[in-house]
């Protein structure tokens, strides 16, 4: 970064290690404080300036390839005049290559001796291991499986059909006949790679080297009569294998399940890359996870809210039912109650243990007016049933009271609505995350 150059990093107010959700919150905070829409209009210019200064720094710093190219270069990377042959000053796309291939210049524009690619001496085919070397292990291969709720209780194994490549034996991942010699590829000069260049903004763009697609990124092929039968040259050919893939019974979100060295073969790789399977809980009817313990919502009677229950509430996991009795000790169930049940949660990896049960007790009411409708004397011998609690007086008393009408609403969302004022039940502070503010100023911009 050249001395006169502004910090991006300074324009946001953060620190040069800030995570991409620390850059993004940043950015929504500078850019409501300085839209030009909310300045005077002596100060709009300024604000318009300082505006596309955030902006261009958010568009920046919130890719990981364009930040590494502004840690690395500063600002001169993202110079349009800059790039091969470009004026003093600019990038040169070897010193990048350079970095990206630990030392290995670039043939033809100043690259180190002993650097270079395909068809040079210790070249490097597509960027990715020297000729003659291998990658020690494939990349893996990661995929999400969704499990029920259930099968994570019990545990679970299944078996599928994976089709994978696999090195071609017939060739031994030469891709052609035994003593034919492949060919320099003309497209990028046996490089394997070739360079293009990207839009990372408005009027702001960046080079980036991307495999030959004439050689798939080797640098070198062969001609049809030389290739090989069985795999045509591609060097790899599909197979069929069965897998299982074992699940273990108190098996978490987001845990993830290898099966090794069962991903798709590459001549240039040791060995192969694992399959990674990462499991995805899907959302149950009845219960509800947190770590080994589990919630549930029970719904009750009136009547089995005051006399007491015994019954089955609720169906387990594992298929058995869950019986509660509260008649024995004249206990009463109380709305939103939570009844803990030790040792009937979610069993715990590797061990012998379950988390815990928590119920939330729902009690049902009857309906308005049920009451009434019985015998005369119903309502009298509720009452008289039921326990007599004074109810405390209002103290100092009131001059005078008024009996009013009222109605029933379900919840609080009306308590101070539209006011303004953020003690109401639904008001919240203008969120500084909110895409809607980023998209509105990145509107005004425009």
């Amino acid at each position: 970064m050249s001395a006169g150059e502004e910090d991006l990093y300074e324009v946001l107010n953060i620190t040069r290690g800030a995570t991409k959700a620390e850059i993004k919150k940043a950015y929504h905070k500078a850019a409501l404080s300085s839209h030009p829409d909310k300045v005077p209009d002596d100060e709009r210019a300024e604000a318009d300036i300082k505006f596309k200064q955030i902006s261009q720094a958010y568009e920046i710093l919130s890719d990981d390839q364009t930040r590494h190219l502004y840690d690395e270069h500063g600002m001169a990377a993202f110079d349009k005049s800059s790039g091969p042959g470009g004026p003093p000053g600019g990038v040169d796309l070897d010193d990048i290559l350079a970095q990206m291939f630990a030392g290995g210049g670039m043939g033809g524009m100043g690259g180190m001796p002993g650097g270079g690619f395909p068809g040079m001496p210790g070249g490097m085919p597509g960027g990715g291991p020297a000729r003659g070397r291998k990658r020690p292990k494939g990349k893996p291969e990661l995929q999400q499986y969704e499990v029920s709720l259930e099968e994570l209780y019990k545990g679970k194994t299944t078996k599928f059909t994976s089709t994978k490549n696999v090195v071609c034996t017939n060739c031994s991942g030469r891709g052609g006949r035994e003593k034919a010699k492949p060919k320099q590829c003309d497209t990028c000069k046996g490089r394997g790679v070739q360079m293009r260049m990207r839009p990372v903004g408005p009027g702001l763009v960046t080079q980036e080297q991307v495999p030959c697609t004439t050689c798939a990124g080797r640098g070198e092929f062969y001609a049809e009569k030389d290739k090989c039968k069985r795999c045509k040259g591609v060097r790899t050919i599909k197979e069929k294998k069965i897998l299982e893939l074992y699940i273990p019974r108190g098996s978490r979100e987001g845990e993830r399940i290898v099966l090794p060295n069962e991903a798709d073969q590459d001549p240039d790789d040791e060995q192969p890359g694992d399959i990674i399977f990462e499991l995805v809980e899907e959302p149950h009817e009845v219960f509800h996870r947190a770590g080994a313990d589990l919630q549930a919502e029970i719904e009750v009677d009136l009547t089995e809210s005051l006399t007491g229950i015994n019954r089955t509430v609720l169906k387990h996991l594992d298929g058995r039912g869950i019986s509660l009795n509260t008649t024995s000790d004249g206990r009463v169930l109380r709305p939103n109650e939570v009844l803990k049940i030790s040792g009937e949660g979610m069993p715990i990896k590797r061990s012998d243990t379950k988390g815990d049960l928590y119920l939330v007790v729902n009690v049902r009411f009857p309906k308005d007016g049920w009451l009434w409708l019985q015998k005369p004397d119903a309502a009298a011998k509720v009452k008289a049933a039921l326990p007599a609690e004074e109810v405390k007086p209002i103290e100092p008393t009131p001059e005078s009271v008024d009996e009013v009408d009222f109605q029933t609403v379900d919840n609080l969302d009306g308590f101070g609505k539209g006011s303004e004022d953020p003690r109401a039940a639904a008001g919240e502070w203008e969120d500084e995350d909110d895409d809607e503010g980023g998209q509105a100023a990145q509107c005004a911009q425009q």
